[in-house]
């Protein structure tokens, strides 16, 4: 294990009463555990957004009506068309109307955006979010 090192923070009374409440939700044994996710979250989110060409994994979550007209067909086009990305898909139906489609992709943080953009710009997705993350970092 490496070496850790120890450092202090000034915080308001209200935002640390608020942050423990945070913790003790989501499970936290303690503040540094918490702190340690946060500033992993940040780093990974930084070199992301920061590095077109960085190998990423991530997910592009949609929610549509599969009613409208050949909305289905054109985001499985969209797949196909981007084979080599795309690793897995769930489609799952909400109602007798709605559909939420959860895309698991690979590439670079730049194909992964694009590819994702493509999905969720598609005419009748009713809302969409990719979330990405390192492959294997």
């Amino acid at each position: 294990m490496p070496e850790l090192a120890r450092f202090g923070i000034s915080i308001d009374q209200e935002l640390l009463v608020s942050f423990d409440q945070l913790i003790t939700t989501k499970g936290y044994v303690n503040r540094s555990e918490a702190i340690r996710d946060m500033i992993r979250s940040a780093l990974v989110e930084d070199q992301v957004e920061n590095a077109a060409t960085t190998p990423t994994v991530g997910t592009v979550t949609l929610v549509y009506d599969h009613h409208t007209r050949d909305l289905s067909d054109k985001l499985t086009e969209h797949q196909h068309s981007h084979h080599e990305a795309i690793i897995s898909a769930l489609h799952v139906h909400l109602d007798t109307h709605h559909c939420l489609e959860v895309v698991v992709v690979r590439g670079t943080a730049a194909q992964v955006k694009r590819l994702a953009d493509e999905l969720i710009g598609t005419k009748g997705v009713k809302h969409g979010k990719l979330v990405l993350t390192m492959a294997g970092e």
